[in-house]
């Protein structure tokens, strides 16, 4: 892989990661604003939709685009994932720390488990989804036109 190749795949894990943190916080937010329980739940699966949303849009882009086979492309969906929720854990410490509460081991161990909790099932997920793509295409399914 050259330079350019190397460059562009870890800028779409930044890229990607930083959607995620984004998503998180804001619907977060939206959540713990919202005045009942059923309008809560539904930011709580907007955030889920918007994070599946950017995983299918990053494995397509990583098989389609870069033509990465599927344990590079889980690889690096899985780091997209595991960034954003690293985001998430810093920016849950941060908040603790303005906010002079919570419990600060909790909180530190929250920066490896946050990270390690999303990345392994968006990898099997990534994974399997590659495969597939890669298998159909091999068979030579296309789209319908």
């Amino acid at each position: 892989m050259d330079a350019s190749g190397h460059k562009r795949w870890l800028r779409v894990v930044i890229l990607l990661g930083a959607v995620y943190l984004v998503a998180g916080i804001t619907f977060g937010a939206l959540a713990g604003w919202a005045a009942s329980n059923q309008m809560r739940i539904t930011w709580r699966l907007a955030a889920w939709l918007t994070s599946a949303v950017a995983l299918a849009a990053h494995i397509w882009h990583e098989r389609f685009r870069l033509g990465n086979s599927p344990l590079t492309t889980a690889l690096h969906a899985s780091l997209a994932a595991a960034l954003g929720a690293f985001g998430l854990a810093v920016a849950a410490n941060l908040h603790a720390h303005w906010a002079a509460s919570g419990n600060q081991r909790l909180l530190a161990l929250a920066l490896v488990a946050f990270p390690t909790v999303t990345a392994v099932p968006a990898f099997v997920v990534a994974l399997v989804v590659a495969a597939f793509l890669a298998r159909t295409r091999r068979r030579g399914y296309r789209r319908p036109s």
